[in-house]
């Protein structure tokens, strides 16, 4: 009860094993390496790598374009944003994580609205050291 997508390759552990458990849906063009585990009901979508000997949880879903680093365990029910990089183990369930690094869903809409008005604050800062120059100089 395991579905594979087209152009996904799942590599075969040396030692030890990889395993898909049951109701995992692998969308295309994923690469899984060896002795990865992936829970079960997991969801996975396109163009997502996970390197060797990670172990992910049951009911995880996965966006497309994420990386994960190999040798982590991440926990169950974990949630993680399209082209995201995850570079740490996640051992809180229920996790939602966006970014690259990844980080808490939460934080990084909160830092993607001050990231969007960098330019607006750069200007407003080399105009206030423009007054505090002028001022200074009077």
């Amino acid at each position: 009860y395991v579905e594979i997508g087209a152009g996904t390759c799942i590599d075969r552990a040396t030692l030890g094993s990889t395993r898909i458990e049951e109701g995992v849906k692998l969308d295309n063009l994923i690469q899984i390496a060896h002795n990865v585990v992936i829970g079960e009901n997991t969801v996975i979508a396109a163009q997502t790598g996970i390197a060797g000997s990670t172990k992910m949880g049951k009911n995880c879903m996965i966006g497309g374009q994420v990386g994960i680093i190999g040798h982590i365990d991440i926990a169950d029910e974990v949630k993680i944003a399209a082209q995201s990089g995850i570079g740490h183990a996640i051992p809180e369930p229920g996790s939602i994580l966006q970014g690259s690094p990844a980080i808490a869903n939460r934080d990084f809409k909160r830092a993607y609205v001050n990231f969007v008005k960098l330019p607006d604050l750069k200007d407003r800062i080399v105009k206030i050291e423009r007054q505090l120059r002028a001022d200074q100089n009077t």
